[in-house]
């Protein structure tokens, strides 16, 4: 068993209520001023507080509350835990941010979305870059794909996710404000993959030795939909048969895959290479029949 790191603890704790604030400054003093709005829980939460005048800081928790249970029932205690912290800290966070009135930026909706998304990918990058999730969408595409799409990759479920709530958005506040969630969205993803990997490669090969190969092979290629490669493989030391598998991914897939096997095999082995570029077909790949 692991043993318990005081210090390492107590740095992710400070590390995730420093990008919780830097979250909730886009959304209280940028977002919310501007009359923006954005997708997820976040987005949907200002959207109900529209119809029902209830402070959607309350709306989010009621909402995080409901996924949680759902979370426990479906998904089991592990996987609960993942999320409950970030379920009740980034809530709190907002709440207790909003006693304090600041405009960030204001009469301008195009300044107020690219500072909304530096800002609010920043907060978003930091928490994903140390394995944390909010607990929101990802989570429902997770029991989604678990229980209904199992077929389906859970990246497809959490954009339909994201595109319904931008649609239910362009009902509320107009189509201009749904189309700035959509620039402010293709933004913080660029932001949130900056802060995670940098501006180095965008493609990473996995190669992998373990004795949970199929449980990680069947994650690699149904959770997140890249392929995988197995190899038959021998130890010189330990004169050992094993199995290496073998996936291309982008970054924050790698962090995802790492995060799965560290729950599951903690003596696995595993190379990260970074890829220069990959020709066939598939995400981020270049299509080797493209014309010169």
């Amino acid at each position: 068993m692991e043993k318990f790191n005081l210090k390492k603890f107590m740095g992710n704790i400070i590390y995730l209520i420093i990008g919780c604030i830097i979250t909730a400054f886009s959304v209280n003093y940028i977002l919310k001023p501007n009359g923006l709005i954005t997708s997820g829980i976040t987005g949907l939460s200002i959207i109900l507080e529209k119809y029902t005048h209830i402070n959607y800081s309350y709306i989010y928790y009621f909402i995080t509350f409901i996924i949680l249970i759902i979370t426990y029932l479906l998904m089991g205690k592990k996987e609960i835990m993942k999320i409950i912290f970030l379920s009740i800290l980034y809530p709190t966070v907002l709440l207790v941010m909003q006693s304090i009135e600041f405009k960030f930026v204001e009469n301008d909706l195009l300044l107020a979305s690219i500072y909304f998304s530096i800002f609010y990918g920043a907060g978003v990058g930091m928490i994903l870059r140390r394995g944390f999730s909010f607990g929101g969408t990802d989570t429902i595409a997770r029991i989604l794909n678990k229980k209904l799409f199992p077929s389906v990759n859970v990246s497809y479920i959490m954009l339909a996710l994201d595109g319904v709530v931008i649609l239910i958005s362009a009902v509320a506040f107009g189509r201009n404000i749904a189309l700035y969630s959509v620039i402010s969205q293709l933004i913080v993803t660029k932001v949130c993959d900056y802060v995670m990997f940098g501006f180095g490669t965008k493609l990473y090969k996995l190669e992998i030795i373990s004795s949970k190969y199929e449980e990680i092979g069947r994650y690699i290629m149904y959770e997140l939909g890249r392929g995988v490669t197995v190899y038959q493989t021998k130890g010189a030391y330990t004169k050992e048969d094993k199995i290496q598998i073998e996936s291309v991914c982008s970054p924050e897939q790698s962090v995802k895959i790492q995060k799965f096997i560290k729950e599951i095999d903690q003596f696995a082995f595993v190379k990260v290479l970074p890829m220069i570029s990959v020709w066939g077909k598939g995400n981020r790949f270049i299509d080797i029949n493209m014309e010169d």
